[in-house]
């Protein structure tokens, strides 16, 4: 006569009951899904051929799902810019902290240099989706707009900040210091999506936090 197999003990059974995930833990894992077959998407097509069904299908759920959660693409690459925005806003946050001065400027370039290392992916669909966007009038046109004076105005207030406490060479205009630093920014990141084999990323910052030191200092 063969045995049966042995009930399992009624701990486990509630252990794997309460491992079932919320209605809330099941939507958030779904939006990250669409999100991350989104960004590939966008590599592999650019942001006009990639479509909410392709999204929806590539993240392993029904082609309206994303349609049906976020209602029209443009809402959903809002929310795709957000997602990246308060990574990047955490990310800087961790490396400048309460810094001002010569060491914000230095350790924000340091903050992009590595995150260009750690969310490549990411990086190159999100300024992707900011490029084609300045075709056409769109909320992420006009989000983009609003983050560049955002930047100019952190950049700008480093300077002034380190010439009040005796630090940076009066002489230097803390918008236009802005201005240039915002365009080093974008133009290496510009140039290391074109082709970023081209680019020493490592030489290329470490030679700027040089020039930064001498440029900045009293």
């Amino acid at each position: 006569m063969v045995s049966k197999p042995a009930k399992k003990p009624a701990k486990a059974k509630a252990k794997k009951v309460s491992k079932r995930m919320t209605q809330a833990e099941r939507t958030a894992l779904s939006d990250q899904r669409m999100f991350d077959a989104a960004i590939t998407l966008i590599n592999q097509h650019g942001t006009q051929k990639t479509t909410l069904k392709e999204i929806g299908e590539l993240a392993g759920y029904s082609r309206g799902l994303a349609n049906y959660r976020f209602g029209s693409k443009e809402a959903f690459f809002n929310e795709l810019f957000s997602r990246f925005d308060a990574r990047w806003k955490q990310h800087i946050r961790s490396y400048v902290a309460d810094q001002s001065g010569i060491a914000a400027v230095r350790s924000a370039a340091k903050a992009l240099r590595d995150f260009l290392k750690l969310e490549s992916g990411y990086m190159r669909a999100m300024y992707m989706l900011w490029y084609e966007s300045l075709g056409h009038n769109s909320v992420i046109l006009n989000r983009l707009s609003d983050h560049h004076d955002v930047y100019r105005k952190d950049a700008a207030n480093w300077i002034r900040q380190g010439i009040e406490c005796g630090e940076i060479d009066p002489r230097i205009n803390p918008e236009q210091f802005a201005v240039q630093y915002c365009a080093y920014i974008f133009g290496t990141v510009y140039q290391w999506l074109v082709k970023p084999e081209a680019l020493d990323l490592d030489a290329l910052f470490r030679d700027y936090d040089h020039n930064i030191i001498k440029l900045l200092s009293k």
